[in-house]
């Protein structure tokens, strides 16, 4: 088995492929130790001492160096982690009782959406499914809605778009520019 690794425009973040799925649905993020908990991979990562994310895609595992932490170093560290766990084939979350796991709750909406806005909702959901994510998650990442309300989309970014230096212009200029070009409604997104 071979770990491929892509670069994500996030200096900080690495993106590992190990050439099997991950996340059978779904993604995951772990933005702290305690997180990682309920992944012994998450927490073999952070183990490391040297990371300060680890987001779980489809396909991939992103992780997040801590600042000034030295990627030379740190990647053959990951990638021999990862290479464990899937050669290995262990499972991806802790089996058993949930004593003493930190689960995050689920995320907060930003503005609760009104029932007369459904069908506005449902294409900016369906655009988010079809052409963001993918692009998003080919970058390390992922995004979540978060609301709609007098014409402002709210988004959060995640994995290795989290912390991206070009996160803002992902949002204003990528996909706030999607969006209103094919929902008329929407008037501006704005990162939640």
């Amino acid at each position: 088995m071979f770990i491929e690794t892509e670069t994500t425009p996030n200096p900080s973040s690495l993106k590992f492929l190990p050439g099997r799925p991950v996340m059978s649905s779904g993604t995951r993020e772990f933005a702290s130790p305690e997180a990682a908990e309920a992944s012994p991979l998450a927490e073999a990562i952070f183990d490391t001492g040297e990371v300060v994310n680890v987001f779980f895609g489809g396909d991939f595992v992103t992780v997040t160096a801590a600042p000034g932490s030295n990627w030379s170093a740190l990647k053959p560290q990951v990638a021999s982690i990862l290479l464990d766990h899937f050669v290995s084939e262990a499972p991806l979350f802790a089996a058993g009782t949930a004593g003493g796991i930190s689960v995050p709750p689920e995320a907060e909406m930003a503005v609760e959406d009104r029932e007369e806005d459904a069908e506005v909702i449902a294409s900016i959901n369906e655009l988010l499914e079809t052409r963001v994510r993918p692009a998003v998650a080919g970058d390390g990442g992922d995004i979540a809605y978060r609301g709609f309300s007098d014409g402002v989309v709210y988004l959060t970014l995640q994995g290795a778009c989290a912390g991206c230096p070009s996160s803002t212009a992902t949002l204003k200029h990528g996909i706030e520019s999607l969006l209103k070009h094919y929902v008329p409604e929407v008037v501006e997104v704005r990162a939640a």
